[in-house]
């Protein structure tokens, strides 16, 4: 096998042996420093810094070794073998002369050269109470909020039923076909502290002594104010002499003569004169009803108050 010179003539191929022939790694290290030579620039006596200079040629039996890659010696990048970054160095000219700084980006963040400090202080953040309750401290506070709601639903309560509104049952059939056994009103207690009583009113009061079952509530219907004389002919009632219409009745001519009438300004038979600060109350059910022509005029500071809805049952939700 032959190669041809950069100047066109043939010369014997290099050729050694065995890598432990003498003669063999004294030609290596020769070709190796006139590499050398030449990736950093400098000449020796027997080469051309521009031209190839065939090798001295070595024993028939010595393989062919690799062809260097030869690169421009403008370029100044000097070729490194594994025994100078080991620091072998090489057997002939020794180890490489110089400072060669090589790209190695150390994988840690800031100064390349400055390794990480392994005791530096870490960054804990202070821990901050932000007040988050417990389970206890949250069912405790749900005890008292829920009780503070409770306590304050019974006290309105308690306020709106004794100065505001109340509920009454209906008991007994005196006010048909007005309102049946069983019904439930709202009453406002408010309405006679703002006005005075007028003719027609629903109003509950607390029934006259030795009336009822003690101390019953008992609901009629206004009938005929303080100072006005009732009388009852054919079945109509006369408030003054006038006929009085009640819608409320399911017929006009269902009221029956009454006799004397108990705690009226007069006793004339089938007529009362009601006395001042008293009312004369009826139930709309006439033949079946113990009102006024009973135990007689009713007094106004007993009355509780006036019936302005029937919110039971549901479906005869209505306006009185």
């Amino acid at each position: 096998m032959t190669d041809e010179t950069p100047g066109g003539g043939e010369a014997p191929g290099p050729e050694v042996s065995a890598s432990d022939d003498p003669d063999a790694r004294a030609w290596e290290d020769g070709l190796l420093a006139r590499a050398r030579a030449r990736s950093t620039g400098e000449t020796t006596g027997t080469e051309h810094p521009t031209e190839h200079v065939a090798e001295d040629p070595l024993p028939a039996e010595a393989p062919e070794p690799e062809e260097p890659t030869w690169r421009s010696p403008a370029v100044g990048v000097p070729i490194v073998t594994r025994a100078d970054l080991t620091g072998g160095g090489n057997p002939v000219t020794g180890p490489l002369e110089g400072t060669f700084d090589l790209p190695v980006t150390p994988p840690w963040s800031g100064s390349p050269t400055t390794p990480p400090t392994l005791d530096a202080p870490v960054d804990v953040r202070q821990e901050v109470d932000l007040g988050i309750p417990g389970r206890l401290g949250s069912a405790r506070r749900s005890v008292i909020e829920w009780g503070s709601v409770l306590v304050g639903a019974l006290v309105l309560a308690l306020i709106v039923r004794t100065f505001l509104f109340q509920a009454f049952y209906i008991p007994s059939p005196s006010m048909e076909p007005t309102l049946w056994s069983g019904d439930r009103i709202l009453v406002n207690k408010l309405s006679y502290q703002l006005h005075d009583v007028y003719r027609g009113d629903l109003v509950v009061f607390r029934s006259p002594p030795g009336v009822g079952a003690g101390g019953e509530d008992l609901i009629k219907r206004v009938i005929a104010l303080p100072g006005e004389r009732v009388t009852a002919q054919g079945g109509r009632l006369l408030i003054g002499g006038g006929l009085l219409i009640e819608p409320y009745l399911p017929f006009q001519e269902g009221t029956a003569d009454f006799g004397e009438v108990p705690g009226c300004t007069d006793s004339e038979m089938g007529a009362c004169t009601v006395p001042d600060g008293n009312v004369f109350v009826m139930g709309d059910n006439r033949s079946n009803s113990r009102d006024s022509r009973f135990f007689g005029p009713v007094p106004i500071d007993s009355i509780i108050g006036r019936a302005f809805v029937r919110v039971w049952p549901l479906g005869a939700l209505d306006r009185l």
